[in-house]
């Protein structure tokens, strides 16, 4: 079993310190417990430090004949942004074309989770997730597209609530073929008139 990363108790400590830097009471009953509950937080929300998501996907890999887009929509996802340590969050669409190989669509929902549960950026997490598909299945190609709102950017600084945050991440044949990267697009925006 590998060493834990996330030390709980270091991140307590320093909770206490912030209540106490901005003026708080940290022996204030509604308080008290806080500093354990925020790193019970962080354990869980960024968790993903410790996780290879290569791994998971090499896992489930599949000989299979299909050779046509397979795209995995609408993933709800957060993480957190590695600027202000504040989340954000929104719908991941994943999509690849197999070239022999398919993979178990839980386990590409679990790689992508992992990424997320480190401190990003969203660019940074499009492209991560776009290359680890690309190298471990080695398809046509791989495309991932994520929609997300900031509250980094919602709660502070310019407080625009609802903007979204639209990045791609387009590999072999969706970053070379006009039709596939349209096809792509179109199932991708016509989500809502589905189920």
């Amino acid at each position: 079993m590998s060493k834990r990363l996330i030390d709980g108790e270091r991140i307590a400590r320093a909770v206490r310190e912030i209540l106490e830097a901005i003026g708080e009471d940290p022996e204030r009953e509604g308080l008290l417990g806080t500093p354990g509950r925020v790193a019970q937080m962080y354990e869980e929300m960024l968790g993903g430090v410790e996780e290879d998501g290569y791994e998971l996907i090499r896992s489930s890999v599949y000989h299979e004949r299909h050779e046509e887009l397979v795209l995995l929509r609408d993933i709800d996802f957060y993480s957190i942004c590695e600027h202000h340590l504040m989340p954000f969050l929104g719908k991941a669409h994943i999509a690849y074309i197999p070239k022999g190989t398919i993979c178990g669509l839980s386990k590409i929902v679990r790689a992508f989770s992992h990424l997320c549960r480190r401190p990003q950026v969203q660019e940074r997490l499009t492209w991560q997730m776009a290359d680890m598909l690309q190298a471990t299945m080695r398809p046509h190609g791989t495309a991932v597209v994520l929609e997300a709102r900031h509250l980094c950017m919602e709660l502070r600084g310019v407080k625009k609530r609802g903007s979204i945050v639209t990045t791609s991440a387009l590999r072999g044949i969706f970053h070379t073929n006009p039709a596939s990267r349209a096809e792509l697009f179109r199932l991708i925006q016509g989500r809502n008139e589905v189920l």
